[in-house]
């Protein structure tokens, strides 16, 4: 049966009023960045404009964000919508929206060295963002490029909060019953004890005004339950954190096994082990749910099986899709910086520029920055 196009015009609220005039969050994307850059990129950025009522800034090469708008207004574009998951055109009025294009000449591929890149490409997409925020242009970004380079370019271009030795990228991971936040997931591969314990802080916080959990559990990231288990930097960690139990919450050691079981609810870890944790977890779902849908094709009993079992699986796909999360924050600089997968499509974008909004209006840095000092 084919589908009427969903078609999206600008969001009813407009903002908050702020002095004498209406305010509207404006959010930076790198168009250029990722996998399906620009026309992903932008199909996102408007969606999520028309949808949560957010103003945009298109920072890339001119000429191909204004292709992608104008082929956006004229027909619209494929992507998974809602619960279901079953693509659909989706129509934006861009027209109706808030949009500005920032002209960026140059673009830092996936393989470029992140510091050396910033510096020698000034006008790049990804620096140009950061700019964004930086100067007050937008109130938030989100990337979608190197990783590497997202980071360094926000550490550099936004500063570090006071009290922060070196920002953590918060990972929002599902389980059984609600959202747990592994952190840091990649930023930074060779830690401190007292870096862990900043990354806890922030992690709680992340949890308390982003996942809604009242009093957010804290735990190690570890290979044993024990004080004594693990290297060096667990072992002085869970000191850390033991000696200020209350004030964090802090629940102990959490091994690999438990991490899904929600017996806490911030894991804490250096950035190597963190993103070994993402990638894993990514590529084991990923495998099972190839697996289940391969056993449903095998025969006619497994065919019949799984025809009556697909509202499940759509429910259970929806609960461990990196698309619904969007995005990654990187905590501890001063700014909202969102980090998205490569692989990032336009509902993943969409969802990222929700993270963004969200982390803008919880006031989430100024809240880290408070706990810090």
């Amino acid at each position: 049966m084919n589908r009427e196009p969903l078609f999206i015009t600008s969001h009813e609220s407009r903002g908050t009023i702020k002095g004498d005039r209406e305010y509207m969050t404006r959010i930076a994307v790198d168009a250029m960045g990722g996998d399906h850059a620009p026309f992903e990129i932008v199909a996102g950025a408007v969606w999520a404009a028309a949808e949560y009522g957010v103003a945009l800034e298109l920072v890339g090469k001119q000429d191909r964000i204004e292709q992608c708008l104008e082929v956006i207004q004229q027909e619209g574009f494929m992507s998974p919508c809602g619960k279901a998951g079953k693509a659909r055109r989706v129509r934006v009025d861009v027209k109706a929206l808030d949009i500005k294009i920032t002209h960026a000449s140059e673009i830092i591929e996936m393989g470029e060295a992140p510091g050396q890149a910033i510096r020698k490409k000034k006008n790049s997409s990804i620096v140009l963002t950061v700019n964004s925020v930086a100067t007050g242009s937008s109130d938030a970004l989100v990337a979608a490029g190197s990783t590497g380079a997202a980071m360094a370019s926000s550490l550099f271009g936004l500063g570090r909060i006071q009290g922060i030795d070196r920002p953590a990228i918060a990972v929002t991971l599902p389980t059984m019953k609600k959202p747990i936040v592994v952190i840091d997931g990649g930023a930074n591969s060779n830690c401190t004890p007292q870096m862990l314990k900043q990354f806890a802080a922030m992690g709680r916080i992340f949890s308390k005004n982003v996942l809604g959990v009242d009093n957010p559990r804290v735990g190690v990231l570890n290979i044993g339950e024990e004080a004594g288990k693990g290297n060096e930097l667990a072992q002085q960690t869970y000191t850390l954190l033991e000696d200020e139990k209350e004030k964090f919450n802090f629940m102990g050691n959490v091994e690999g096994r438990e991490l899904f079981l929600n017996v806490c609810d911030v894991v804490v870890c250096d950035g190597f082990v963190g993103n070994v944790v993402l990638k894993v977890t990514e590529g084991t779902a990923s495998l099972l749910l190839k697996m289940i849908k391969s056993e449903f094709k095998s025969d006619i009993l497994g065919m019949i099986i799984g025809t009556l079992a697909k509202p499940f699986m759509k429910r259970i796909h929806e609960k461990i899709n990196y698309e619904e999360f969007g995005g990654m924050l990187l905590l501890g600089v001063k700014g909202i910086t969102v980090i998205s997968h490569g692989r990032s499509k336009a509902y993943a974008i969409k969802n990222a520029v929700r993270v963004a909004k969200e982390a803008v209006e919880t006031c989430i840095n100024k809240k880290i920055a408070e706990s810090i000092a």
